[in-house]
């Protein structure tokens, strides 16, 4: 069962940050290009992400932040879960189609996919994909963060992730 809980951020607090500045800085912070689809029946729904971690190994679960007023944080909520995928070197396409480059209807023709047991969108030959029941979401206003905890999942070590660096794609090379 889900704990909805809220996070009030306060009010009076003012950075005189340029929101330009802040969002050029974020562009240095490189992370996995990932997938958040939810799925019912025939309707499925999803969103290229960066806004991902790992919260915890006991239970093993993540934390994906879904805009509030989406329909895949609707369909998040209904379905009380989600599935996640990190994407590999070779699916740029398919990061771009689910960043809104391809209409929602059109952003599954991109990819080979399949499904989990739960009824949500499997995304193949992805570096990890997961199978996800909300254990618990933080309402943050603009957006929320729903914490996953994973009831599936399919790891392929041979795969190197596909990274977002500095508002492009990028490759992880050995050192």
């Amino acid at each position: 069962m889900s704990v909805v809980q809220h996070l009030e951020l306060d009010p009076r607090f003012e950075s005189g940050i340029e929101m330009q500045d802040f969002r050029d800085a974020m562009a240095s912070l490189a992370a996995t290009a990932c997938l958040v689809t939810a799925g019912e029946g025939a309707a499925r729904l999803g969103r290229t992400v960066t806004a991902a971690m790992s919260l915890t190994g006991a239970p093993p679960a993540i934390l994906v932040s879904i805009d509030a007023t989406s329909e895949l944080a609707a369909l998040i909520r209904k379905r009380a879960g989600f599935s996640f995928a990190m994407l590999a070197e070779g699916q740029r396409d398919i990061a771009d189609a689910f960043a809104g480059k391809r209409p929602p209807e059109q952003r599954f023709e991109q990819g080979i996919w399949d499904s989990w047991s739960s009824g949500h969108p499997r995304l193949k030959q992805a570096v990890a994909t997961m199978d996800c029941a909300v254990i618990g979401e933080i309402d943050l206003g603009s957006h929320i963060l729903f914490a996953g905890g994973l009831s599936g999942i399919a790891l392929d070590r041979a795969l190197r992730p596909l990274v977002w660096h500095d508002r492009r794609y990028n490759a992880v090379l050995p050192l």
